[in-house]
């Protein structure tokens, strides 16, 4: 590959002197570099810090967090979405510590082997951690080779992703592979943006084939973003006499699988909030209720879609409650609710309570 040496030594010097101060630079521990690689996966840096800070605290070891319960674990993670993730962290703690005496595998394919560890996440850790020369190819490292070697084809297609795998391992050094991916990601992130590239200050802007074509605006080509859809939920606030509130927990697996939230579920056509409730109750707890007055309507993004949550007080004036869609329901008071970890979307209406 044309300038290769040049362009190593570029970025390393660079990141050297120029890196931001991240906490999990400052370590060696391969636990805490996996934690950090696991909370940045779909997760900006300043979003993502505070709860590496909060995690590594609440659990230093990979045997403590091994030795929590999930459920303190995703109260841990309450608020950064991408829950999957969190589940996937106490398994994998827990692997970890039976399998393999409380030590990170040191190779990227067997780092494979643990759950939640893709061949990105993989390459990061084994490089960072250990030394190894792997490769990594995440979102910003992707439109820096696409620039950088001016990539005319569209990089969401299999075979260019594995062309780019294949350069981003062509360029990696034998000595600090760990560096050298960082500056990658590190480009990407503050100098090779999506939108505004700042071209005077990239290290490697002489060895940019596509800023000498004037193209670098132009670069990754994408598959063209299908419409974003939209659901119209309703979401049931019920309380009992003595003023309790009904919490389901979600299912383990799946969406925000072992959150707890209020009962609710999609409006389907022709229905009007009050049918998609009555309905609703009967299918998730068993019971039928009188619907009351509107709490709050709040809208919330996920990735592939959005939501308004329509919010409102029912009464439940026929059946015993029974958890029919929930792993579990619990009555509970108010001043406990910040005992349990809640989606986002409920956060934003929690405080009218």
């Amino acid at each position: 590959m044309q300038h290769a040496t040049a362009i190593r030594r570029a970025l390393l010097t660079w990141f050297e002197e120029d890196a931001r101060d991240l906490p999990w630079r400052q370590t060696r521990d391969p636990y805490k570099i996996w934690l950090s690689e696991i909370l940045l996966q779909q997760t900006r840096v300043d979003q993502g810090m505070p709860y590496y800070e909060r995690f590594v605290a609440r659990f230093p070891t990979v045997e403590e967090l091994a030795a929590a319960s999930v459920d303190d674990v995703l109260k841990l993670w309450e608020g950064l979405g991408y829950y999957t993730r969190a589940r996937n962290l106490h398994k994998a703690a827990g692997k970890i510590v039976e399998e393999y005496n409380g030590k990170l595998p040191e190779r990227a394919d067997e780092l494979q082997l643990l759950p939640g560890v893709g061949k990105y996440t993989a390459g990061a850790i084994a490089s960072i951690a250990f030394g190894e020369r792997v490769p990594v190819v995440d979102g910003n490292v992707k439109r820096v080779l696409s620039r950088m070697f001016n990539v005319e084809r569209c990089i969401d297609e299999t075979e260019v992703e594995r062309d780019l795998w294949d350069m981003a391992g062509t360029l990696v050094p034998q000595k600090s592979p760990g560096d050298f991916n960082q500056s990658m990601m590190e480009l990407g992130a503050r100098i090779c943006t999506p939108k505004k590239p700042n071209c005077d200050d990239c290290p490697v802007y002489k060895y940019c084939e596509g800023r000498k074509a004037g193209v670098q605006l132009e670069r990754p080509i994408r598959k063209a973003k299908k419409a974003i859809p939209h659901k119209e939920i309703v979401v049931a606030v019920i309380q009992d006499e003595a003023g309790l509130y009904l919490l389901g927990k979600r299912p383990p697996e799946g969406m925000l699988g072992g959150l707890w939230e209020f009962p609710g579920g999609k409006v389907e056509k022709g229905e009007t909030h009050q049918q998609a409730l009555e309905r609703e109750c009967q299918e998730e707890l068993g019971v039928s209720v009188k619907v009351g007055g509107m709490v709050s309507m709040v809208n919330h993004a996920y990735t592939h879609f959005k939501v308004t949550l329509n919010v409102y007080r029912c009464r439940i004036i026929r059946g015993k409650v029974k958890a029919k869609t929930h792993s579990e329901l619990k009555w509970v008071e108010r001043d406990a609710f910040s005992d349990y970890a809640f989606p986002k979307g409920n956060h934003k209406f929690i405080d009218l309570l």
